[in-house]
């Protein structure tokens, strides 16, 4: 079982994925948006981030930096969890320090998948 923070600021989002993860066996801990999911990044220390790329205010290219940029969350895999799908976009969230990238509309089977290689990246 793994500690997932999900952050996402669309509800329907943030349900679908957290009963994903949930009936996966997983714990959820969720956010709505980039602030409040990197301070529950830094007190909660979680397993995996599941990012949403685009929150409002501090977006989750930026947050991803800060998590990265951070000594207590650095070491934290990030999952993007996006809707872009333009050329280049995967790239640019790697070099934000995305471990791994999921499309939406969700499917369970990638969501699970990217959660997996994630954790299993060394670090």
């Amino acid at each position: 079982m793994l500690r997932i923070l999900v952050i996402e600021d669309i509800p329907a989002n943030m349900a679908l994925a957290t009963d994903i993860l949930e009936s996966a066996g997983h714990a959820t801990l969720q956010a709505a948006h980039a602030r409040q999911g990197i301070e529950m990044a830094r007190s909660e220390r979680p397993d995996v981030v599941l990012m949403d790329m685009q929150l409002p205010g501090m977006d989750g290219l930026e947050a991803t930096r800060v998590l990265k940029d951070d000594a207590r969350t650095r070491d934290i895999p990030v999952v993007a969890f996006t809707a872009r799908a333009m050329k280049g976009d995967d790239e640019r969230m790697r070099q934000a320090g995305c471990a791994e990238v999921v499309s939406k509309p969700i499917r369970w089977r990638d969501l699970l998948a990217a959660v997996d290689a994630a954790v299993a990246t060394p670090r």
